[in-house]
């Protein structure tokens, strides 16, 4: 079973389809001790970085997220739920995250009227490394993207593809059991859907 974590906020609902889609039972949950029993674990992530690390601690779910990541289970971070692993976030002032990771996330900082901020729509992944969770997706493929933020990790070895808007920025990386990215694979398509089989 894949534990879907429930926070009180984030797109819970269409990953939870996206993987049905695929073929494998997901289950939205806050409950530890089924994040303790799950096959793999998905922390989804839609608003904003100071809420949700608030919600994560008054719903006691912190330990359990450590505690999968250290168990090894697969673990998916998306989008929030990628920026959440790393140490601070500039999001509404500093606020600290959950520091799996060391880095920090930043908002993008384009001269006024160059580039639209948050950055919306599709783009490409340019593979920093090779990524069992890609093997399936063509190159060429397209992601959908939606976000005023980006991790920027301290430990570029964790870096699995970069995308470019204005910059080349962080959007995905990958570390043993987890694999997280700022794109989101439940609204991509078929290279999403190919994305989450892997996974």
């Amino acid at each position: 079973m894949i534990s879907i974590i429930d926070y009180g906020m984030g797109n819970l609902r269409s990953i939870q389809k996206a993987f049905e889609r695929v073929g494998h039972q997901a289950a939205v949950t806050r409950s530890p001790a089924a994040i303790a029993d799950a096959s793999h674990v998905v922390l989804p992530g839609v608003g904003a970085f100071p809420d949700c690390m608030r919600n994560l601690e008054q719903f006691g779910l912190i330990d359990p997220i450590q505690g999968a990541i250290r168990a090894g289970k697969p673990f998916l971070g998306v989008c929030l739920g990628l920026q959440l692993l790393f140490t601070e976030s500039e999001e509404f002032g500093s606020h600290p995250g959950l520091a799996i990771l060391k880095g920090r996330v930043l908002r993008f900082a384009f001269a006024s009227g160059s580039l639209k901020i948050p950055h919306m729509g599709w783009n490409r992944l340019a593979r920093v490394k090779p990524l069992s969770l890609l093997a399936q997706v063509p190159d060429s493929a397209h992601f959908y993207f939606v976000h005023s933020y980006y991790v920027a990790p301290e430990d570029r070895s964790v870096v699995a593809t970069t995308t470019h808007y204005g910059i080349d920025f962080v959007s995905s990386i990958q570390q043993d059991n987890i694999f997280a990215c700022q794109f989101h694979p439940e609204k991509s398509q078929a290279a999403g859907l190919a994305l989450l089989r892997a996974f």
